[in-house]
């Protein structure tokens, strides 16, 4: 059997260490080793690299400890809008939604808008259609509510401001997270799913659900899932422009992550970080950030798990 990888991610930018207490610390490493190890046995099972990142993504969306999914934060209405992106890198097929409420899994609609729809990207009431025609239950509000979270957007509520995933003026429990494998087959795929931005308005769209920005697989280099100011990841195309430094500049998949994470994202002042595997099984996981939560795994028995630097 071919060697298989997975890579997952909970969010750049951490809690600072000093508001990181042991217990919260213990919750977020078990959070982050659940979502590995349900990636990694479907990968070992024989399962494809698109199930293996859509099943890890799901673990993550189902805890309230990430900003995804359950634990989604609050927009300037008092709701939760969540964006979801998945792709394929054996035919560059891609699903993403956007603007979607209520939905336990994001990621798990936006793969059925790959498999089972003639689009791409669906966003708002249209995604919302669709999930019905699919038979899509809803969750109530209640489902969504997070105390932290709640107290986080009571902050900034009836203000223009607004709260990054990553900004160091939190005090909870933050990030946009994904995941990227590689199965034993030598197929890519990525996912990423996030709430958004804390008190956001006018159906502000970050990069997560965008293809080639927040998430990106092609089999002929790499599969990579993002995570930080979603604004400037958008201007520096980042998940495409790693693929691209490999593909025609025949960079290493370190070489490459770490250009753009490290050098070109942070010329234009975007903080924030990534996880990337490549078709021989390499994984990647740069941030320019105090930490990000991140994990990753190999059939060759190499495992991390980590949040700080």
């Amino acid at each position: 059997m071919s060697t298989f990888s997975i890579a997952i991610h909970g969010g750049a930018g951490t809690l600072v260490k000093g508001l990181m207490t042991e217990e919260l610390e213990t919750q977020y490493l078990s959070a982050l080793e659940h979502s590995l190890d349900a990636g990694y046995a479907s990968l070992s099972a024989g399962g494809s690299a698109v199930d293996a990142v859509e099943i890890a993504v799901k673990a993550l969306e189902d805890t309230p400890l990430f900003n995804a999914g359950k634990g989604s934060v609050f927009t300037a209405e008092g709701t939760h809008e969540m964006d979801a992106a998945i792709m394929d890198g054996s035919n560059l097929q891609a699903g993403s939604v956007s603007l979607i409420t209520g939905i336990k899994n994001p990621i798990s609609l936006a793969r059925d808008v790959m498999d089972k729809s003639y689009h791409v990207f669906l966003a708002g009431e249209g995604a919302m259609r669709f999930a019905a025609s699919l038979g899509y239950s809803l969750e109530s509000p209640e489902y969504f509510y997070d105390e932290v979270r709640y107290q986080q957007w009571q902050g900034i509520k009836d203000t223009e401001g607004f709260q990054l995933d990553h900004s160091v003026k939190k005090d909870g429990k933050f990030g946009t997270v994904g995941a990227v494998a590689l199965d034993a087959d030598g197929n890519l795929a990525a996912a990423t799913s996030t709430g958004g931005m804390t008190n956001k308005k006018w159906g502000r769209v970050g990069d997560s659900p965008m293809i080639g920005v927040g998430n990106y697989a092609n089999n002929h280099t790499c599969a990579v899932s993002c995570t930080g100011s979603g604004e400037y990841f958008i201007r520096g195309v980042v998940a495409y422009d790693v693929s691209c430094l490999m593909e025609y500049k025949g960079m290493t998949l370190e070489e490459a992550t770490s250009e753009v994470i490290h050098k070109r994202i942070k010329k234009i002042e975007g903080d924030g970080g990534l996880i990337a595997v490549d078709s021989h099984g390499n994984i990647s996981m740069p941030f320019n950030t105090e930490g990000m939560y991140r994990a990753s795994r190999n059939s060759e028995g190499t495992f991390e798990i980590g949040i700080y630097k």
